[in-house]
């Protein structure tokens, strides 16, 4: 009784900024700055949601967001897994050394990539484009090391008895280690959009253009230095944020189960 009181409480303590951030999107500007504050609106503005159209080209924001993280979520599929096979199969020389070098990129602290990657973002002419938004981040060390751990534990009978039948390493990778290690897949697909998707530094640095920017980073320009519209701007938010809250719910047990999984082997 008291371990469901302890979830309930902080169940309740998780929900109420959302619930606040609801309330907020459909108060009046007055209202989300008076003191003291209220809690309920006085009236029902739910033409704020309509309005943050009109201030922002929130729709080219919503396909810029949801290109740039199909992208970069089919990228991190095909390199991440590549690689991981390469790093969990097969043995070559210096292949360990290789993957401590890799491990050692999540060491860093990402910010301090930002400036280099802007350099070369801009000598590719791609700012204020969608590939430079996605290309990026179709590649991590993160995705490489989850999809390996999945690899490392697949029963190896199965893959030398398709080499016996004649099936060539990429063959192998295709058909028999790809589908069994389908929950890390989902895992890396739902943590990659999460990812991309509130991804807020990178894009903001490299679009300038409001038609070009990622709905994060619109929202982020809402933000005034001396005055700010709250209800717009949490209006915004929950659209921006609904899309991957659907995702999530639709998708938690594959996420659940790909992570467990992957915590229990090594």
């Amino acid at each position: 009784m008291t371990t469901h009181t302890v979830l309930i409480i902080g169940a309740f303590v998780m929900l109420g900024p959302f619930v606040w951030e609801v309330l907020t999107s459909l108060k009046t500007f007055s209202e989300t700055t008076h003191v003291p504050l209220t809690f309920l609106p006085g009236s029902w503005q739910w033409s704020n949601y309509s309005q943050v159209f009109d201030v922002l080209p929130f729709g080219q924001m919503l396909l810029n967001s949801v290109g740039m993280t199909i992208g970069r979520t089919v990228g991190q599929l095909v390199f991440s897994s590549l690689a991981a096979y390469a790093f969990a199969r097969l043995r070559f020389r210096g292949s360990n050394l290789l993957f401590s070098l890799f491990l050692s990129v999540l060491m860093v602290p990402g910010l301090l990539f930002l400036i280099p990657q802007y350099v070369i973002i801009q000598n590719l002419g791609w700012l204020n484009s969608l590939q430079g938004l996605t290309v990026p981040g179709m590649f991590s060390a993160f995705g490489t090391f989850l999809l390996r751990q999945f690899f490392l534990a697949l029963p190896k009978d199965v893959e030398e008895a398709a080499r016996l039948d004649g099936a060539n390493p990429l063959r192998v990778f295709w058909h028999i280690a790809l589908p069994l290690a389908r929950p890390g897949l989902l895992a890396l697909t739902i943590l990659t959009a999460l990812w991309s998707w509130n991804d807020l530094m990178y894009p903001l640095v490299i679009s300038t253009d409001p038609a070009q920017m990622t709905v994060s980073a619109g929202l982020a320009t809402l933000q005034g230095e001396h005055k700010t519209d709250y209800s717009l701007l949490m209006a915004g938010s929950i659209m921006a944020t609904a899309p991957m809250i659907i995702t999530f719910v639709l998708l938690q047990r594959h996420f659940i189960r790909g992570i467990a999984f992957t915590g229990s082997k090594g």
